[in-house]
């Protein structure tokens, strides 16, 4: 049986988990087998819809300890979980969450891992999954040889399939141990989706020249729906804040629609966004290495380009 992990918060289940329950049911198919999920603790969601995704049954755990996540203690319930219900491939969105838990259990299960993947393993002989390595230069082809296996999928490398179906959702009893977290306070980013769960992304550099000229890039995101974000060089600059520095040592996001303005693309930069589905540059140096990774790019200056590209955007939706 393949196990796929659904990872929520706020008692809302996370966009990236609709992309692992897709790829859980696929491989389950390849392999002759069910795709089942687990879910912890309470959400909001009516579980039994998930079926759309190709889950077959919802087991969910449920518990008032499991309202915060601890990876620690997530882990050992998901492990049990995946015990009791004899499970031989657990799937794992590859997100903060994922990347967190999934690890421990790997060695709580004795099981061999692959985190990132971008394609649905080979099963004809063997159990060889693929994944991207130097920050998406590249991909590897790992083996796994031990009985339970564990995979976490990199967001937007297999896409949402959905089909006209219901889950079964069951209760599923399992010792919850006590965290030894302490919530103190929470301080949450309102009213913006957050840039891991983004499809649109409209990104700036220091390009902008300083933080009184964002308001091209808030108007182009606004027009769109679209989340805002940075590069490094911006958030240091307290130009903008630093949850939205994105990047090898910011967040890593896979939006569908990814555009850059006045950014110059140093490797730093694209190894956070090179799993964006479509990139789109806007640079007035014809040379920035951005344009190199970019699906389609604009070499022109900012304050020209983008504002034109927001009046034709709202003119499209019959707007100004």
């Amino acid at each position: 049986m393949v196990l796929i992990y659904i990872d929520n918060a706020d008692q809302e289940i996370k966009n990236a988990s609709h992309e692992a329950i897709c790829y859980g049911a696929a491989l389950a198919k390849q392999l002759g087998t069910s795709a089942e999920a687990l879910i912890l603790g309470n959400v909001n969601e009516d579980l039994a819809s998930l079926g759309k995704y190709g889950a077959s049954k919802i087991h969910q755990v449920k518990n008032s300890a499991l309202t915060h996540f601890d990876s620690k203690q997530f882990a050992t319930v998901i492990s049990e979980a995946a015990k009791v219900l004899g499970a031989s491939v657990l799937v794992f969105a590859h997100n903060v969450n994922g990347k967190a838990v999934a690890p421990a259990v790997a060695v709580k299960l004795g099981a061999g891992i692959v985190t990132g993947a971008c394609a649905l393993p080979k099963t004809d002989n063997d159990f060889v999954v693929t994944k991207t390595v130097f920050s998406g230069k590249a991909f590897a082809s790992i083996q796994i040889n031990t009985a339970i296996k564990i995979i976490t999928i990199n967001q937007n490398s297999f896409g949402v399939l959905m089909q006209d179906a219901n889950a079964l959702v069951e209760n599923l009893e399992i010792n919850v141990p006590v965290s030894n977290l302490k919530i103190t306070s929470v301080d949450k980013i309102k009213g913006e989706i957050p840039l891991t769960e983004a499809t649109l992304v409209v990104s700036g550099g220091r390009g902008l020249k300083g933080p009184e000229n964002w308001g091209i890039l808030l108007d182009l995101a606004k027009a769109l729906g679209a989340s805002t974000a940075c590069s490094r060089p911006v958030s240091d600059s307290d130009w903008r804040p630093h949850h939205e520095h994105v990047g090898q040592t910011g967040l890593q996001i896979a939006p569908n629609l990814y555009i850059a303005i006045g950014i110059s693309g140093a490797i730093q930069h694209l190894a956070g966004v090179n799993r964006s589905k479509t990139i789109v540059v806007i640079n007035k140096d014809p040379e920035a290495p951005f344009f190199k990774a970019a699906d389609y790019g604009v070499v022109g200056d900012a304050f020209e380009v983008v504002p034109e590209l927001t009046a034709a955007i709202l003119k499209s939706k019959g707007g100004a």
